[in-house]
């Protein structure tokens, strides 16, 4: 697999650690964040990542359960989609 790009949304209550979690489990795949943006509007916190992986062996389904697990260990939820499915499904 050559690079391939993945669309990474965040939405929960705000609380100490949700970056640092996700993050820390992005890095244990060897996923790359190559834009971020996040905002916290009253105490519901938000954020979408456009992330790319360049490793042959990266397996899309392992890395959505681990997102999924520290989602639901920070109690955010973790949508992971390929930057193919995001665009389809969001095109008018």
């Amino acid at each position: 697999m050559s690079s391939s790009r993945f669309v990474i949304t965040v939405i929960g209550l705000d609380r100490v650690g949700i970056v640092a979690g996700i993050s820390r489990v992005m890095a244990e795949h060897k996923v790359n964040i190559a834009d971020i943006r996040q905002t916290i509007m009253d105490d519901l916190f938000t954020m979408i990542m456009l992330a790319e992986v360049t490793d042959e062996n990266f397996e899309l389904s392992t890395f959505q359960e681990a997102m999924t697990a520290i989602g639901t260990e920070l109690g955010v939820q973790v949508i992971v989609q390929h930057e193919d499915v995001f665009r389809f499904m969001h095109r008018i």
